[in-house]
């Protein structure tokens, strides 16, 4: 098939707004989670609540409906990644286990898109709790117990690959930027929100290994759980307020990454051919 003219710097225009729309997100989360933990505000919350805090502001429905937009957009880049490899990860195991986890951040965004488009077209919040429901569907499910289990340790993984990533590094490789930026302000932020995150999925990947333990799906926790873990512990208010702002910064370096990552964006025609491979593979 003949390539669409422009079709390369269209899916490009939809992956920088989806890294803006979770940067903004993320920053939201950081702030609230930051005024709670020095007591200017109430719950440190998830990206749910993030959501209601920006529809509760100036303009909120409109720009809840354009954040919900942008996370249908970066949902899109996720599936794009994994699918057609447009980062060029390859096939070795480390560049599989990548290209899979995008294809799983495509559903979460998928799915907060939704949550997003509801707010803002006065429905409410879309779904039940993402985290609790999906555990007592999968406990239910035959051997759903080491599947609670894999999914938990999964999401370890995924905090142990973020904390890796604040350690080497190597947060700004596909930044689009010269190497003065990236060490005196681009790398500093992305390297302090990746061990946020990562200290964030250990958590909640805490939680759900200790819900395939018990075999209950209240022991699966979110976001807003880990951040309440952390203010609880002594001195907790120090260790919530350094990972909420670890959180606004990981939103900033989205902000970042939409302005400078390295997009190689696979023609559109490649990436109908590519879902539509998948699509049969999973008939």
């Amino acid at each position: 098939m003949t390539p669409v003219p422009g079709g390369r710097n269209t899916i490009e225009r939809i992956a920088r707004f989806g890294y803006g729309a979770r940067g903004v997100v993320y920053v939201v989360v950081g702030a609230l989670a930051l005024l709670a933990a020095i007591g200017q505000g109430g719950r440190a919350g998830d990206s749910k609540d993030a959501l209601r805090a920006v529809l509760n502001g100036p303009f909120g429905v409109v720009l809840v409906g354009l954040i919900a937009l942008g996370l249908a957009g970066f949902a899109l880049w996720r599936l794009v990644e994994g699918v057609t490899d447009a980062d060029r990860r390859g096939t070795s195991a480390k560049g599989l286990a990548v290209r899979g986890a995008h294809l799983i951040s495509a559903v979460i965004y998928l799915g907060l898109a939704v949550s997003a488009a509801s707010l803002s077209l006065g429905l409410g919040m879309s779904g039940g709790d993402g985290v609790h429901d999906g555990t007592a569907w999968l406990l239910a499910k035959p051997f759903g117990r080491w599947l609670v289990a894999l999914v938990g340790l999964g999401v370890i993984g995924g905090g142990f690959g973020f904390l890796g990533k604040a350690w080497r590094g190597d947060v700004t490789d596909r930044l689009a930027l010269d190497a003065q930026a990236r060490d005196r302000w681009a790398g500093p932020v992305g390297r302090f929100g990746y061990a946020a995150r990562g200290i964030a999925f250990l958590i909640i990947g805490g939680f759900l290994v200790a819900a395939a333990w018990h075999q209950r799906s209240s022991d699966a926790k979110g976001l807003a759980e880990a951040f309440a873990l952390l203010r609880a512990q002594p001195y907790g208010w120090i260790l919530l307020a350094l990972v909420a702002a670890g959180h606004a910064a990981f939103g900033a370096f989205g902000l970042i990454q939409a302005r400078y990552r390295h997009i190689d964006a696979p023609d559109i025609d490649r990436v109908d051919d590519a879902a539509g491979a998948a699509v049969r593979a999973l008939r």
